[in-house]
């Protein structure tokens, strides 16, 4: 007798299947939550709030980030997909004829599942940490320096909490500005600026917008004591905001968040630990789910996998703050919402196969 080869022509016909669906529903799920959060960040360049140059790089990060947070989904829906049309297809019926059981499905199944859950361990714990806190640092440095952008033709534009006024009839391809018409309030008193030509200049001490050729008037509203000047070159300085970045636990290092002992710490910890647990165990789940009932078409248990999903996907919420607000032990939430679907998946299994089945193979692998 022949060694039995260790990867089948069913394995691989499933697992490519399976990749193929994946990639196709990995990207509609990303593409729609990303295309959501894209727009709020829209709406903050329009405010001046973000830069046009760094409008793809958040866009970037985003998309990374929602990457590592859906594929669990992914794959638990193409799971249920893949082994449906099986069903359909009467294939899982020629599997079984041949001799195939929960085994060799499995097996083909996981042939994708192992490397997609460790490929979810490092975007997980290191690439979506990294994202996040990309993505704070551009957007902190964006909201800073918000008082140096929104200059637009044709329009008033406001800085410096109101104490800055510009309005630009024109402005050239070399961001020269032209007939410009400045508000400028310190304290009591008021200048009113025109000038014929301006731009943004960095210097030592800051970022100026320079006039030239231009008139300024200063004075006190209310009274009649003002200064009318002519100037060649007037400098305007923008007063810039300066913080300190703070980062989510979302954006700090798994490796400061494993050595910190502080019990937020750990329920970040957690939850992305349940990020890799989560294709592992949705996809245990996802095989007896699959099976189709004579009735319920391709895709007859779709809606019993979605309500598993959201409520696998609310119970890690709901036992992270639990963990936080220390009520439960920190034990408990690590492995209490995984261990329930596990128990899910195994009354599944009976449900398919029988409970004396079932009973048996927990024996084999109890003796191994």
């Amino acid at each position: 007798m022949g060694r039995r080869k260790l990867i089948t022509v069913l394995d691989k016909m499933v697992a490519l299947d399976l990749l193929r669906t994946v990639l196709a529903v990995w990207s509609v799920i990303v593409v729609i939550i990303v295309s959501r959060q894209f727009i709020r960040v829209l709406d903050k360049a329009i405010e001046g709030q973000v830069s046009n140059e760094t409008l793809m790089t958040v866009l970037g990060l985003k998309t990374i980030i929602a990457s590592a947070a859906f594929l669990p989904a992914a794959l638990f829906m193409a799971v249920l997909m893949v082994l449906g049309r099986m069903y359909r297809d009467q294939e899982m019926s020629a599997v079984a004829s041949a001799g195939g059981g929960a085994g060799t499905v499995y097996r083909a199944i996981f042939l994708l599942v192992f490397p997609l859950s460790i490929l979810s361990a490092g975007l997980s714990f290191y690439v979506s940490p990294w994202a996040e806190a990309r993505m704070e640092q551009i957007m902190h440095q964006d909201k800073e320096s918000a008082d140096l952008r929104g200059v637009a033709a044709g329009k008033f534009s406001e800085y410096s909490q109101g104490d800055l006024v510009f309005y630009v009839e024109k402005i050239d391809s070399d961001k020269t500005m032209r007939q410009v018409f400045v508000q400028h309030r310190q304290g009591n008193r008021l200048a009113i600026i025109n000038a014929e030509l301006g731009r943004m200049k960095d210097l030592p001490d800051g970022r100026y917008v320079v006039l030239e050729n231009g008139e300024r008037i200063q004075g006190q509203p209310g009274t009649v004591n003002y200064v009318i000047e002519q100037f060649s070159e007037y400098a305007v300085r923008l007063d810039t905001k300066e913080s300190a970045v703070t980062f989510d636990k979302e954006s700090v290092a798994s490796e400061a968040l494993a050595s910190s002992g502080q019990i937020a710490d750990v329920a970040e910890l957690q939850r992305r630990f349940s990020i890799p647990m989560g294709i592992l165990l949705l996809s245990f789940i996802a095989v007896p789910l699959a099976q189709m009932s004579p009735r319920g078409g391709v895709y007859g248990n779709m809606l019993v996998g979605f309500l598993i999903y959201f409520s696998y996907g609310n119970l890690i919420r709901v036992s992270q703050s639990w963990v936080m607000n220390q009520t439960i032990p920190a034990w408990l939430g690590a492995f209490g919402v995984n261990t329930l679907l596990l128990i899910v998946g195994g009354i599944l299994l009976a449900r398919l196969y029988g409970w004396q089945w079932l009973v048996v193979k927990v024996r084999e692998m109890v003796r191994k």
